[in-house]
């Protein structure tokens, strides 16, 4: 394949986006002939510019999504690196020379963009971003008409074939149109996550929320203000509110535990009630209670679950299998049918919409809710969590640290693995001859008589992860984490 004058400056451009120096950019211009469409994972696109993302790539694909999804019209959205404002027109250039209209958001989070493709009625919706990934990567994710997920094995996999060859595509005698919709757009998002709340009703709470430089500053924003229309006393702090794709606080990931002071510290010097941090794209939140203290994703299902279950007569919550005791006993507690999904957005989202359920949540802090298209939302858990607080005598940490006591358990270890596959088979073979329970859904979760461990290897990232949790024995937890962390690091 030549390397013609059109992809090389295509390089170039993102090459200065990326503030890449020249050695880096003659780099990548030299590895352009080797360039294949390698960056779709299990159910996303992801992968380093310049490598396995380019603008090339994203025009392709935005081709073969109008032709696979047979779709009129496409809402397109980016996220707030350097990179995605370049990404998203290449993408939309290719789906407007594929004849579909492209309904512009601008810079947005994910959940946005699930949010305007049912809005506007669009037949696809596709958001450029890499979450929380390094600053060089880039990605992108999906849904189709009605925001359903896009189906694994024959649309999502047709989209990948379709855009490797390029070939197939000739040029349409209609070109598509381009429609800035983005303040439409955000408005009607604003008054959605609002409606899941009694906003006019809050107490006059102080949260602290992080934004972390990247897409949910403008959110926030506009939900601010529709609060202050509503006449609320929510007091709602920010930090890093400006997106700023420099990201001079580092990429937006809160789940690590280097970045939690970020967000403690100001809980505390605040005097907070809670505090909220996201990640890149602001579609998965994660908690601080009132001492600053990270609030454990299973336990923020557990929450949200017993919340959602407690407004209807046999509802349904999906959960993930990793951490599984706590969101299984408030099921109990409220007579909702609990239903295991495989870790990932498109699984959940399709389980969700099988059995029409409430409300689903991973550990991963990924929660999504049957009343925003069965897709999952950052934004609706703390204005939940902000309503439970305003109507109720729950105290966060108080909750935190009776259910921490209840269901102790790891928290998620990560271990790199060449052989996952080889990996899981030795550790059963370690383990069945007493486990009660083997279930092989999503890597391998093993049930004993008052633990269990979950192990499986990451959908996105070269790592095996592990689980372990127990009823109510901290000392087992212990003794178990240290014998499974043998078994791993010396395979």
């Amino acid at each position: 394949m030549l390397i013609g004058k059109t992809r090389i400056f295509s390089v170039f451009r993102l090459a200065i986006e990326l503030k890449l120096d020249i050695r880096d950019y003659y780099r990548l211009v030299e590895r352009l002939d080797d360039m294949e469409i390698n960056c779709f994972k299990s159910y996303d696109i992801r992968g380093v510019v310049g490598e396995s993302v380019s603008e090339d790539v994203f025009y392709r694909i935005g081709r073969a999504l109008v032709r696979v999804m047979a779709a009129r019209n496409v809402v397109v959205g980016h996220d707030a690196r350097a990179s995605s404002p370049v990404l998203a027109t290449a993408f939309a250039n290719g789906v407007r020379d594929e004849g579909a209209d492209i309904l512009d958001i601008g810079l947005s989070g994910t959940e946005e963009i699930y949010f305007a493709t049912s809005h506007f009625h669009a037949g696809a919706g596709a958001v450029i971003t890499a979450s929380h990934n390094p600053i060089e990567y880039n990605g992108m994710k999906f849904v189709g008409e009605g925001s359903a997920p896009l189906r694994v094995e024959s649309e999502f996999l047709e989209i990948k074939a379709l855009a490797e060859n390029l070939e197939q595509f000739s040029p349409n005698s209609a070109r598509g149109k381009i429609f800035d919709v983005s303040l439409e757009s955000r408005s009607a998002y604003a008054s959605k996550v609002l409606s899941f709340v009694d906003a006019e009703n809050l107490k006059p709470l102080r949260l602290v929320i992080n934004c972390g430089n990247g897409a949910a500053g403008p959110a926030l924003r506009e939900i601010k203000r529709q609060l202050k229309e509503k006449k609320s006393e929510l007091a709602i702090l920010e930090v890093f509110e400006e997106p700023d794709p420099s990201f001079p606080n580092g990429i937006p990931n809160p789940i690590l535990p280097e970045n939690h002071h970020f967000t403690s510290n100001v809980v505390l010097t605040e005097n907070a009630d809670f505090g909220v941090a996201f990640d890149g794209d602001f579609d998965r939140c994660f908690f601080f209670d009132r001492n600053g203290e990270f609030v454990p994703g299973e336990i923020m299902v557990g929450l949200l679950a017993a919340f959602f279950a407690a407004q209807g007569i046999n509802e349904v919550i999906v959960h993930d299998p990793r951490l599984v005791f706590n969101t299984q006993k408030v099921c109990e507690r409220y007579e909702a049918s609990p239903i295991q999904s495989r870790t990932g957005h498109l699984f959940m989202k399709q389980v969700m919409r099988d059995h029409k359920a409430v409300y689903g949540g991973e550990i991963s802090a990924h929660h999504y809710f049957r009343d925003f298209f069965y897709c999952d939302s950052g934004m609706i858990p703390w204005l939940v969590v902000a309503d439970l607080l305003s109507k109720s005598n729950l105290d966060l940490t108080q909750f935190v640290t009776e259910q921490k006591s209840q269901f102790p358990s790891s928290g998620e270890k990560n271990f790199s693995i060449d052989d996952t596959a080889g990996l899981l088979r030795a550790i059963e073979g370690k383990y069945k001859g007493e486990a009660l329970e083997i279930d092989k859904e999503d890597g391998l979760s093993v049930f004993f008589e008052n633990w269990r461990f979950n192990l499986r290897g990451s959908n996105t990232e070269p790592l095996v992860r592990l689980n372990i949790e127990t009823q109510g024995d901290l000392v087992l937890l212990e003794q178990k984490l240290t014998e499974l962390t043998h078994h791993l690091e010396n395979f």
